[in-house]
């Protein structure tokens, strides 16, 4: 860390040593992750899920040979920077929130199409 700044906004490519999701307490259990962790995992994260956007990829867990060829650094600071448990977590959400958007998307669309039927229907209705 320079001058106090957080490794992630000096651009230092070293693994923070003091990093939460590395750091054992005690008793040997996990040191939870602090805020400037978090956005650090976020940050890796959404750089990560933008290069599988770029190469067509949704399942980083089915394509992971494919993803770790086609991202090598992304993977690499995302996995270093996250837990394994939200590493695991987040990809499995990325493959759930396309399903609901997807479902969502399809409910509009048949929505939409049942509106323009039933607003058909009335004027067929009042014009006879």
């Amino acid at each position: 860390m320079a001058y106090g700044l957080p490794d992630w906004l000096t651009g230092s490519s070293t693994p923070a040593q003091n990093n939460p999701a590395t750091q054992k307490s005690r008793d040997g259990g996990r040191v939870a992750p602090d805020r400037n962790s978090r956005e650090l995992c976020y940050e890796s994260r959404d750089i990560f899920f933008e290069c599988l956007d770029k190469h067509d990829i949704l399942d980083a867990i089915r394509e992971d040979e494919k993803s770790r060829k086609l991202c090598p650094s992304e993977v690499a600071d995302y996995e270093r920077d996250c837990a394994r448990s939200w590493i695991k977590y987040f990809k499995e959400k990325r493959i759930q929130d396309w399903k609901r958007d997807q479902t969502i998307k399809q409910i509009q669309k048949e929505d939409a199409e049942a509106a323009r039927k039933a607003k058909e229907g009335r004027r067929s209705f009042f014009s006879s």
